[in-house]
């Protein structure tokens, strides 16, 4: 593929994260040049692939690990829902934006309308719910949010969770503005688009194996993994968007804000099903509670997936033991590699911490069919082995500060980071990364690139892109405004409700 010698920008990695900041870039700047450097063959095949991911268009309709507890009058705190909501609407405003500029030519290849539903069962999670929904539906982001403990209207809203199912207290919230998104189609899309534009050029098949900086930026050491040549070039800005491949490029840029830095990888296994019969009675995403054992990073959903334009069942996520940092040209040795004198300190006092997380992660691993079975009848009582597969899911590898200290290593959220004359910058953190990923990457323009926003006309260019950017949609004022260019967006990608 073509390559660009010394661009203004360089982007590592070809996930959801570099083809958003490239696209942006680039809009709000014709003139820019841009590089994009991609390990794989292909694009997007890591984190931001089909399958190695959940596709839920996150934005806290049905995710209770982002509400997970109770205030003292029994009501639940719901700003972090608000919150997710908010920076998703980021993204939907920017993918509309690319769909109706012909950046992506086909919404419903990368995007689809998909109701969301939380689903408990047991009184005391039922009353969790019921006040989980009276916090949320009194929010204007949340108005359309239904809750019934009904058997018939569970089951006409998701027939499977009723199969089978004894006499026990449940209950359910849905809404049906929720989404399935495949992160990867939308990323190929942008970086399509992006290749095809003066000055900018996408590579596969070429891996970043070193960073030195320099007086007015940084050299990039560049490896053809075809014929094993290297080749540096350099660039005023560079983008570390390589997922689990993040930390180590991190490490040797050799930048202060990368010292003590660690990771800890995590692997993952989906349930899949491809019986017609079933697949046809369920189209919904459905999480529930997270189960006893369980971090919060591993609660269980029953989701319709749209993958290869082909509707499918997928359960999980089963979470692994694993040492490598990516899925396809990971390595067994990256984790111990990783391992430095600035950080061997915090890992270990994490590791003292969280033995009971490894545990727990290795026995994952070596459930056996049955033992996953058993946990999808949680969801789906009725359910047969036969009807589903094991695959293996992406890699997360989750960033370890000094800060953290004795805390867990799993917790949610994504971190920007980089140096501190502004020509670097990178990610690390994991859920609900990609779903709120124009919300991340805005922020790395405002503090990397703050002259492409600076004047009227550049203000314009991203309110045309992105309308709701400076705005509070948040506010109970904002609420007709955020309907009306809500409204635009869903059409623009065919999320009109109620079809399949």
């Amino acid at each position: 593929m073509a390559r660009i010698e010394n661009p203004d920008v360089i982007l590592i990695g070809s996930g959801i994260m570099s083809a958003n900041l490239g696209a942006l870039l680039k809009r709000l700047d014709p003139y820019l040049s841009i590089q994009v450097y991609e390990v794989t063959d292909g694009l997007a095949q890591e984190s931001s692939h089909g399958w190695n991911n959940a596709g839920t268009g996150h934005a806290g309709i049905c995710e209770l690990s982002y509400t997970p507890g109770r205030e003292l009058d029994g009501s639940v705190k719901v700003d972090k829902v608000i919150e997710i909501f908010e920076q998703f609407e980021y993204s939907k405003q920017f993918w509309a934006h690319a769909v109706t500029s012909g950046m992506i030519a086909r919404p419903e290849e990368v995007i689809r309308p998909l109701p969301h539903l939380s689903f408990v069962h047991g009184e005391e999670q039922v009353d969790f719910l019921r006040a989980r929904h009276a916090g949320m539906s009194a929010h204007h982001f949340f108005s359309e949010l239904e809750y019934t403990t009904e058997r018939e209207r569970i089951a006409g809203w998701a027939p499977l969770l009723l199969e089978g199912r004894g006499n026990v207290p449940i209950a359910a919230t849905k809404m049906d503005g929720g989404t399935d998104v495949n992160f990867g189609g939308i990323a190929r899309g942008l970086l399509g688009w992006l290749a095809r534009q003066e000055r900018c050029a996408v590579a596969t098949g070429h891996r970043v194996t070193d960073l030195t900086k320099t007086a007015g930026g940084w050299e990039v050491t560049v490896r053809h993994l075809a014929d094993k040549r290297e080749h540096r070039s350099r660039a005023r800005f560079v983008f570390i968007g390589a997922g689990g491949g993040s930390l180590r490029l991190l490490q040797k840029s050799g930048i202060p804000e990368a010292k003590g830095l660690g990771g800890f990888p995590i692997g993952g296994q989906w349930l899949v099903c491809d019986n017609p019969t079933l697949v046809a009675k369920h189209t919904a995403k459905v999480y529930g509670q997270a189960l006893d054992a369980a971090p919060t990073m591993a609660v269980p959903h029953l989701d319709t997936r749209y993958l290869d334009e082909k509707k499918t069942l997928l359960f999980g996520p089963f979470a692994a033991f694993t040492t490598k940092f990516l899925h396809g040209k990971g390595s067994v040795l990256d984790l111990p590699g990783s391992i430095r004198p600035d950080n061997l300190v915090t890992l270990l006092k994490i590791a003292r911490h969280n033995l009971e997380l490894v545990r727990y992660l290795i026995g994952q691993g070596t459930q056996s069919m049955a033992d996953r079975i058993e946990v999808l009848r949680v969801f789906y009582p009725a359910a047969e082995a036969k009807d589903w597969r094991l695959v293996d899911a992406g890699i997360r590898v989750q960033a370890i500060k000094k800060t953290d200290g004795e805390a867990g290593i799993v917790h949610y959220g994504t971190e920007v980071i980089g140096d501190a004359d502004h020509t670097l910058s990178a990610l690390l953190g994991a859920s609900p990364g990609a779903s709120v990923s124009v919300h991340i990457v805005l922020q790395v323009i405002e503090k990397w690139f703050p002259a492409l926003l600076a004047s009227d006309e550049g203000n314009a260019r991203m309110k045309e892109m992105i309308p709701i950017y400076g705005e509070d949609i948040k506010r109970p004022e904002q609420a007709a405004f955020y309907r009306e260019v809500s409204d635009r967006a869903v059409a623009a990608l065919g999320l009109r409700r109620g079809s399949d």
